[in-house]
């Protein structure tokens, strides 16, 4: 077992391998091979997309509170459902403020 895989044409195969790996990981950033390529996102555009589902979720909850209050069919175990997630995400969302704007100090507090 050993010997087969010390051989010149074993290990000269295992070098071939491995520089085509080599050249796929340095071309493609690591992909997997047969996978479909990860689209590249900026944290702007994270933070973006948070903000925003926060937003679509607070909308949500108040039209939903809103439609309760005219009467409409609206349970009100989904009015306050909604609330607490709209209420939720908006905390979760000032955490990650406070926690970036924290770290943008403490970063710009550092000695040069």
């Amino acid at each position: 077992m050993i010997e087969s895989a010390t051989s010149a044409s074993s290990i000269a195969a295992m070098l071939k391998t491995l520089q085509a790996h080599g050249t796929q990981a340095a071309g493609q950033g690591f992909d997997l091979p047969g996978s479909t390529p990860v689209p590249k996102t900026d944290f702007s555009d994270l933070i973006r997309q948070a903000v925003s589902q926060t937003n679509a979720s607070q909308v949500d909850s108040q039209n939903t509170a809103q439609a309760f209050e005219r009467g409409e069919a609206v349970p009100l175990t989904d009015v306050v459902l909604k609330m607490q997630k709209a209420s939720l995400s908006f905390e979760a969302t000032l955490q990650v403020r406070n926690k970036v704007l924290k770290a943008y100090e403490d970063i710009m507090n550092m000695p040069v």
